[in-house]
């Protein structure tokens, strides 16, 4: 129930972003910067406020704190529909709606990380994690597909309103479902239980390296769905549908990437092979950033999508195996900062700065260049997660 209410959902964001970004490049007169401040707004609030979520996740009913996350969403989402339908939206409307949704998301994604595991046995710990990790990329293939459509036949406000329907089935199934853990009561001053969650993960082998290296990873590796957008029309000289099945290309490699993971079961040295599908990451982004065609560009893009959840899943469950429940959610809260916040540094570097000077295509293969290089540093010279 709450994989489908979750996925329903998360269709709904995926065309809501789709047409968000097409907006937003539309409104600006194709300005990549612009694509960067609207992506780095959706998350500073992420990078300011998670270890707060986090402590709320830990003293408070994560099914509350989700609530007001799915409120808050919901909310957004009827309102840009309706500054669409009227006329009257700018890119500064944008901007401060994804802000505001970037605040909701930095007090619900702790409670979220935390929730999943309350709900299975730690055995099947990972297969939950890569079932997550289904259902949003199941809904990045959907939801661009569905967005391209409604972006072309409906225009961008019916994405916007068709996300803001989706968060009822979320809504719904988290007064529905049960869960074990109960918040110990706490008067304790809120940067103390902070301190609690920083130290207990420098006390734990490897797990300061695991942090630092999902930075990284997502700095390098996710500012390229950001600027699909780019190739579609600059380089590739398509319209939406190509931008589209851009992404539901990406998002498909991402549910076979996770599909596999789950296959794998109880993988000996996660840590090993996420690092070795990080540098194949690498490889098939500079192979994209390359590519002399649309066909050629959606197979790599697929590949790349594949190598990227399973880097992901397999550094996430590695993280979820180390900590107890009771610090589940302020541990979570630091890693998804570091998940999270990579992401916009990634895009504003290369948004604001490389792009403009390199253009698209020598951007990319330069990131791809990198991420092969941090996945050979944490084989050979860090070796703190590949012992994992």
């Amino acid at each position: 129930m709450m994989w489908t209410g979750a996925c329903t959902s998360q269709v709904g964001t995926q065309m809501q972003t789709a047409a968000q970004s097409w907006l937003v490049y539309e409104l600006s007169k194709h300005s990549s910067a612009y694509l960067a401040v609207d992506n780095a707004l959706g998350t500073l609030p992420i990078v300011l406020l998670s270890l707060l979520g986090g402590v709320f996740a830990d003293r408070h009913d994560r099914r509350k704190v989700l609530l007001g996350s799915q409120y808050t969403q919901t909310f957004c989402a009827f309102l840009l529909a309706t500054l669409v339908f009227t006329g009257v939206v700018r890119v500064w409307h944008i901007w401060c709606l994804s802000f505001t949704v970037g605040v909701a998301q930095a007090f619900g994604g702790p409670s979220y990380s935390a929730l999943v595991p309350s709900l299975v046995p730690k055995e099947h710990l990972q297969n939950a994690i890569s079932l997550n990790s289904i259902q949003f990329n199941l809904a990045r293939v959907i939801g661009p597909a569905l967005g391209g459509i409604a972006l072309v036949k409906l225009g961008a406000a019916w994405n916007f309103t068709f996300n803001g329907i989706s968060f009822v089935g979320v809504i719904i199934t988290l007064y529905l479902i049960q869960t074990a853990f109960v918040p110990a009561k706490s008067r304790e001053p809120i940067l103390t239980s902070m301190k609690q969650g920083i130290q207990f993960m420098r006390r734990q082998p490897g797990m300061e390296s695991l942090i630092v290296l999902a930075f990284l990873m997502t700095t390098l590796g996710f500012p390229i769905i950001t600027y699909l957008v780019v190739f579609g029309e600059d380089v590739f000289h398509g319209g939406p549908q190509t931008f589209t099945l851009f992404l539901s290309c990406q998002g498909a490699g991402a549910v076979t990437g996770a599909l596999v993971v789950a296959g794998l079961g109880r993988l000996k040295r996660k840590g090993t092979g996420a690092l070795i599908m990080l540098g194949v990451l690498g490889v098939f982004t500079m192979a994209f950033a390359q590519s002399p065609s649309v066909p050629i560009a959606c197979v790599m893009l697929f590949l790349a999508g594949a190598s990227l959840m399973g880097v992901f899943s397999m550094l996430t469950t590695l993280v979820q195996m180390i900590i107890p429940d009771n610090m589940r959610g302020r541990v979570m809260s630091v890693y998804n900062l570091a998940l999270r916040g990579g992401g916009p540094v990634g895009v504003l570097l290369v948004g604001t700065i490389m792009i403009p000077r390199f253009h698209a295509p020598l951007t990319f293969t330069i990131t791809g260049a990198l991420q092969i290089l941090l996945a050979v540093y944490f084989l050979t010279v860090n070796r703190r997660v590949a012992a994992l």
